[in-house]
């Protein structure tokens, strides 16, 4: 029987078995990082509750910083899903500007919700170029909608910025500024880039 290899720029198929695995380590590391905070989480304590070996999560993520850095990207993937084509107004059918509103908001409130693990992945957790991308070109596209002149680039990542993980945990954790005064200041900003 002649075996067929896959063509050099083709992804390798996952086995079901290994994919089962993926699944369960990074639900499982979700699991602990959400009720034991990421600090506690170490390789050992993921590979007992996903009932894997630890080699397996080695050989799968190689460090605990990969690790942290798939269930990072796992969140912003389903982030990403709800604004594409979650309910409103994060998602379609909102006015452009509830809908920018919303973004502002979630991003925020994702990013301090996941600023523990996002420092804990470190080098291997810096938000990569199409995650950035991404939420450039969705704020290029309602700010675009709202009928905004300039450089939507430039602009869309001067709104972005004080959304970044960084900044916010300096003003909410460090300066002790509440949440609520931080989306009242960035609505404020985004109404006055968008002239209302």
């Amino acid at each position: 029987m002649t075996r067929l290899l896959p063509l050099a720029d083709e992804p390798a198929r996952e086995r079901a078995d290994a994919a089962r695995n993926r699944e369960a380590i990074l639900a499982a590391a979700l699991r602990l990082v959400e009720t034991q905070g990421v600090d506690s989480v170490t390789m050992d304590t993921v590979a007992s509750e996903a009932g894997v070996g630890k080699g397996t999560l080695f050989r799968r993520f190689e460090s605990r910083e990969g690790l942290m850095a798939a269930v990072l990207n796992t969140s912003e993937t389903q982030w990403q899903a709800s604004v594409l084509s979650g309910p409103p107004p994060l998602g379609p059918g909102a006015p452009a500007m509830e809908r920018l509103l919303a973004f502002g908001h979630s991003r925020l409130r994702t990013n301090l919700t996941h600023a523990s693990l996002i420092e804990a992945a470190g080098k291997a957790g810096q938000r990569s170029v199409a995650a950035m991308s991404f939420a450039n070109l969705h704020a290029r596209y309602l700010l675009r909608e709202l009928g905004v002149d300039g450089d939507l680039q430039l602009l869309a990542t001067a709104l972005l910025a004080p959304l970044e993980a960084v900044v916010l945990e300096q003003q909410v954790t460090r300066d002790r500024i509440p949440v609520e005064r931080v989306e009242a200041g960035w609505d404020d900003l985004v109404r006055r880039v968008v002239g209302a």
